[in-house]
């Protein structure tokens, strides 16, 4: 898998994005991305190779084996990774669409603009670059709880037991190097959930600068309208000039 385009395609995404996105991507790839490729895989890479059960019947070791890794680790952060960034493509094909609608709007208008910046967050691009939040944070809970769940949690035991058929009995199994397996898993699994937490605090920080500036805009609004009821002193003094013309007219009548 070229890891290496993908991160070219989404580093355009740095530049719609807040600090907290900032910091989401860079903990991607290169707490993820780049321990994934570098380290993971070649972790990984004996699993089925130096998988011993102490049985010579045919077809158990292959029985046990499926049964203890049911999924393996290194294709399920591999599914992880893809799903997780995708959502960011989102983000960039709105971008690329408003800027391909001003520019047709330029043509048309002579030159006259659609957008002031077509990368700002507002109206539409804001609901997308939340909903790709969403998706990012809820497909990192998912894979998680899938590696939970799958495994009994993220332990990686020295000896496992295995009764399945056709095994002539109980037997022990063992896979190699299962704490260094263990220090990766749950290295994968705290990345996982700092990027969690990174696509939380960025939801948080984007709904409270919208509601700041709606809360402000109102603000605004309210005082214009009170500045327009003011009533101007000038056309007050006149009116008042007029009334005292009038009272005096009417007495010498």
């Amino acid at each position: 898998m070229n890891w290496s385009a993908l991160e070219a395609l989404l580093s355009g995404v740095n530049k719609y994005s807040t600090v907290f996105g900032r910091v989401w991507l860079s903990m991607v790839f290169v707490f993820r991305v780049m321990v994934f490729v570098v380290a993971a895989q070649r972790v990984w890479g004996d699993e089925s190779k130096d998988f011993v059960c102490n049985t010579a019947q045919p077809g158990c070791v292959n029985v046990c084996y499926d049964s203890i890794f049911p999924i393996s680790h290194i294709r399920l952060w591999a599914l992880q990774l893809i799903f997780v960034t995708c959502p960011s493509l989102m983000v960039v094909g709105h971008v690329k669409y408003r800027e391909k609608k001003d520019m047709q709007y330029g043509v048309s208008h002579k030159g006259a603009h659609l957008y002031a910046n077509p990368g700002k967050k507002r109206g539409g691009l804001w609901w997308t670059y939340l909903v790709s939040l969403i998706f990012k944070a809820g497909f990192d809970a998912g894979f998680l709880y899938i590696l939970y769940y799958v495994y009994d949690g993220y332990d990686m035991p020295r000896l496992s037991k295995c009764s399945l058929e056709p095994c002539p009995n109980t037997v022990d199994c063992y896979i190699s190097r299962p704490t260094e397996k263990k220090i990766f898993t749950l290295f994968m699994v705290v990345s996982s959930a700092f990027c969690i937490l990174m696509c939380i605090c960025e939801m948080i920080y984007l709904i409270c600068k919208r509601i700041h500036k709606l809360i402000k805009r109102k603000t605004e609004a309210e005082r214009r309208s009170k500045t327009s009821i003011r009533v101007d002193p000038t056309a007050a003094s006149i009116q008042n000039l007029s009334n005292i013309q009038e009272e005096g007219t009417s007495k010498k009548k």
